[in-house]
């Protein structure tokens, strides 16, 4: 069971980050400009978390297991439509089902773990979550590499997008016979001026992010990420009168009111637009800045990978017995990590030694696979099997927006120190190494505030625990 929950996981987090390897062929066999590979990579990321919440709600309403079903066979055919696509046009909105699609799948993940499965057996299933979704993350520059690399019948970058056939086709599969049927406890209703809402307000948001560095910052991204504040808080004021003549509010509020729950989803926001932005820029710097292929950089990558998955199933043990300190405790280990790097950066530039780069990659690795899996845990621990899908939509939306945040922002921050690509690779390396530095520090206070909120719900934990 848990193997076909992880598998949609994997797909969606690998979907977000593969399209940057084959942005190069993508541009240059659609002839698609920079403002149409943005659209394409950034019109997932707002399809999808726009619609993670409404997702978590329509499990809630008609059953996680057909949801599940239902969002993996669209997003197959999401991803037919990307592979097929004649123009970039088609892509971009190819990529938006696609991101739709992944909504709909992605919060029964949660969900059900949460449901079907016994309170001595979460911690491990949510470890093997987290898991699957570093994987999915990591793995992308490395797996979209090599797929370009082979070629296979000659269908290039296209090969990123049709593989999900054949592994939706299996899951499916799989999925029919493994999955419990959980009947909703009592009758849900969609609210669609709702769902309306918290889309608007994230693609006000989210798009002028996206694309207002290539653009040059010109009013109309200024104004519509000053009108994502009212448009949000008129969802917010409607969603709470909802909520109080007749239930069935697409954000169920109710759950903010729990201090592990709450503190949970700013730590993972704050979490992934980390480690989204570290990722991009580290690529970016071993690309550029050290003139590896993208295959290489995917290699050097794979190293945090490999700590990422060796910490997280050691810290789901650990956490049974010594509570949310493990997780404190990566996260020190994620900020050393930085630290470690920005200081080699600071000393050698950028021809610091492979050796120590890819030492500081795997310490802030083994930091990433102690926190995040259990972060999830930690704030799913109080929501009851009634919430689980609009729980994990809202938890999974809260990361999916730190993540395009993260990038978006951090990014801006990177390419404006790093400056254009030039001809002189020594010029080249000095600049992305100082912009490395700078994303690594921004990465660091990011990663602390991490650590603090953890520090802040174990305190809490523990205080619950002493008065019972």
């Amino acid at each position: 069971m848990l193997a076909v929950l992880l598998t949609a996981m994997f797909m969606a987090q690998f979907d977000f980050f593969v399209v940057n390897v084959a942005a190069p062929s993508i541009s240059h066999d659609l002839r698609a400009g920079p403002v149409m590979l943005e659209l394409t990579m950034g019109g997932y990321a707002f399809a999808y978390a726009s619609g993670l919440i409404t997702g978590g709600r329509l499990g809630d309403m008609f059953g996680y297991r057909r949801l599940y079903l239902v969002g993996m066979v669209a997003f197959a055919g999401a991803s037919l439509l990307c592979g097929i696509a004649q123009c970039p046009w088609e892509l971009v909105v190819a990529r938006l089902l696609q991101g739709v699609t992944g909504a709909l799948m992605v919060p029964q993940v949660l969900a059900i773990i949460t449901s079907a499965f016994t309170p001595k057996q979460r911690p491990r299933a949510l470890a093997w979550f987290g898991v699957a979704g570093g994987l999915g993350s990591v793995s992308a520059n490395v797996l979209g590499a090599l797929m370009l690399d082979a070629n296979v019948f000659g269908l290039g970058w296209r090969t990123i997008f049709l593989v999900n056939l054949p592994v939706a086709g299996v899951a499916v599969a799989f999925a029919r016979r493994r999955l419990p049927v959980l009947t909703p406890s009592r009758r849900q209703r969609l609210d669609p001026l709702g769902a309306v809402g918290i889309a608007c307000a994230i693609a006000l948001l989210l798009v002028p992010l996206a694309l207002g560095n290539d653009q040059h910052w010109p009013l109309w991204t200024w104004f519509c990420m000053a009108a994502s504040v009212p448009v949000g808080a008129l969802t917010l004021w409607w969603e709470r009168v909802l909520a109080a003549r007749s239930g069935g509010a697409v954000l169920d509020l109710t759950l903010l009111r729990v201090r592990s729950y709450s503190c949970g989803v700013a730590a993972g926001a704050a979490f992934l637009a980390y480690f989204a932005s570290f990722m991009f820029a580290l690529s970016q710097f071993l690309q550029v800045g050290r003139g590896y292929s993208a295959l290489g950089a995917g290699l050097l990558v794979t190293s945090s990978a490999v700590m990422f998955s060796s910490s997280s199933l050691v810290s789901s043990r650990l956490v049974p017995k010594y509570g949310l300190g493990v997780v404190v405790v990566g996260g020190f280990v994620t900020v050393a990590g930085l630290l470690s790097l920005v200081l080699q950066l600071r000393i050698w530039g950028a021809g610091a030694p492979l050796a120590g780069v890819v030492a500081s990659v795997m310490v802030t690795g083994a930091g990433n696979g102690a926190v995040l899996p259990q972060l999830i845990g930690a704030s799913l621990v109080a929501v009851t099997p009634q919430q689980a899908g609009v729980g994990s939509g809202l938890l999974n939306t809260a990361q999916q927006f730190g993540s395009s945040a993260g990038v978006s922002v951090i990014g801006s921050v990177f390419f404006a120190i790093a400056g254009p690509i030039d001809s002189t690779g020594k010029a080249q390396g000095v600049h992305y190494a100082h912009a490395m530095q700078v994303a690594g520090l921004i990465d660091a206070a990011l990663a602390l505030i991490v650590t603090a909120l953890m520090a802040y719900n174990k305190r809490m934990s523990d205080r619950i625990n002493a008065s019972h």
